[in-house]
Order: structure tokens, then sequence, then C-alpha cells
């Protein structure tokens, strides 16, 4: 779980990324979760396309951000409009997320 600092965080990271899927008219297949879960693994931050043409769910933004996080175990980070970004930690962490602060 990550806090709402780190959250942050994250969101600033992914603002200025570029999408790097779309989830359109097949919606979201076992070969699409299994190309999330691979580019988690490897960059742990990923930002995801919903298209117009998206059936399932009505295309809604985050249903869909809540079914992939589901299926590859990750942690939702936004949501906005049809663009949705996702965190999972690798095995061998790319970002340094800021320390999670001790509540007194």
């Amino acid at each position: 779980m990550i806090t709402s600092k780190q959250r942050a965080y994250l969101r600033s990271l992914s603002a200025v990324m570029d999408p790097i899927f779309q989830i359109g008219k097949g919606g979201v297949t076992p070969e699409l979760i299994s190309a999330i879960d691979q580019a988690l693994e490897k960059r742990e931050l990923v930002k995801i396309n919903v298209l117009q043409n998206c059936e399932e769910l009505e295309g809604d933004a985050y249903a869909l951000c809540d079914l992939v996080a589901a299926r590859t175990h990750a942690e939702p980070v936004q949501v906005i409009g049809r663009k949705f970004s996702l965190y999972r930690r690798a095995e061998k962490p790319q970002i340094e997320l800021p320390k999670a602060s001790k509540k007194k």
C-alpha cells in the first residue's frame, strides 16, 4: 500500500509520460494483462489509455483501472479522463518513493 505522499510523487512522474497501452474494442484480454504485467516489472509505472470504442464496462476508466490493477497486483495511481496510471514495485526498483512518515 502506498501513502498519499508517494501517490502524489507517482502522479507527478506519470504526468509527463505517454500511454504505452490502449484498451479498445477487444477489452481487457489475458494477452493485454500479460503485457502490462511485464511492463510493470520493467518500468514500475505505466500509463494506459482507454479508447472510445472500448465496449468493456462502457469504457469507464475508473472501473477498468481497478480491474487491471487487481489482475496485475498493482496500485492505481491516477485516473484522468480516459487515461490511468498503475504502479507496482519491481524486484529491482527503479523508482525511489518518498519515505512514508511515521504517525505518532
